[in-house]
């Protein structure tokens, strides 16, 4: 039975169902922060959405009588049950922000689709080497904060008068965010060789250290796209494996039984 459950549950059917019901979840989430939806089909909304509910929890349920333990082992496995439970609670009082958690459904197609569990892992894989990355960006950033309070912290104290308002500054810089018009160009007014500062800022950060954090990914992304490859040829191979044993032991078989014809 819990065999028979467990392939249900892992079928290609039921992975389109659930993809389905999370859609429609992130359809009626989103018409309820309508207010002429809302004074017009508002309370379908809602019993819809309770219906939704209803289904993960059976969901989940289903799950942990296919699998048992093996459930609660697997990490995906239990991010579903955690936004499910956070759907449980009673979003009164001091929980009333649980209301607008409830859109966090929407995240279980990441644990749904396997291209989506895919890219999660490889960010994940990749946070050893963004490490270095933010160290090095931090370090690029302290210095250049440093050097801009003291060029530019008298001329433009509500931009660099503190490296807590110099670091926010570069920021801007480095998203480049209104950089030009907006806060080098007043600069270089006042400052005509600013330019000497902010170009290889940007050139450091926007155009060097942020595409680390790329490449970074990317090859996280290679590895586990890889690994994922080797671990199916290893299960295709296992199960090749498995085919030719039994092949054989059915030769053996036939071949015993024409060994005892007359």
């Amino acid at each position: 039975m819990r065999g028979h459950l467990a392939s249900l549950l892992r079928s290609r059917r039921w992975e389109y169902f659930i993809v389905t019901v999370i859609i429609i979840n992130a359809i009626t989430l989103g018409l309820e922060t309508v207010p002429s939806v809302m004074a017009a089909i508002g309370p379908l909304l809602l019993a819809l959405d309770k219906a939704i509910v209803v289904l993960f929890v059976i969901e989940i349920a289903l799950r942990i009588t296919a699998f048992g333990w093996r459930f609660f082992r697997d990490p995906w496995s239990l991010f579903d049950f955690a936004i499910v439970a956070i759907a449980l609670l009673p979003a009164t009082g001091p929980l009333t922000v649980l209301r607008a958690l409830r859109i966090l459904r929407v995240l279980r197609l990441i644990s749904v689709v396997p291209s989506l569990r895919r890219v999660i892992g490889g960010l994940i894989a990749a946070l050893p080497g963004m490490g270095s990355i933010v160290v090095l960006l931090l370090l690029v950033f302290y210095v250049f904060a440093v050097m801009a309070t003291k060029l530019y912290g008298e001329t433009f104290p509500e931009w660099f008068g503190s490296i807590g308002a110099s670091v926010y500054t570069l920021f801007q810089v480095m998203t480049l965010e209104s950089w030009s018009m907006g806060i080098v160009r007043p600069v270089m007014e006042a400052h005509p060789q600013a330019w000497l500062f902010f170009v290889p800022f940007i050139l450091s950060t926007t155009y060097a250290v942020l595409n680390l954090f790329i490449g970074v990914i990317v090859s996280a992304m290679q590895e586990e796209h890889q690994a994922i490859s080797e671990a199916d040829q290893e299960q295709i191979h296992d199960e090749n494996k498995q085919v030719l044993s039994e092949l054989r032991a059915l030769r053996r078989e036939i071949a015993e039984m024409k060994a005892k014809l007359p």
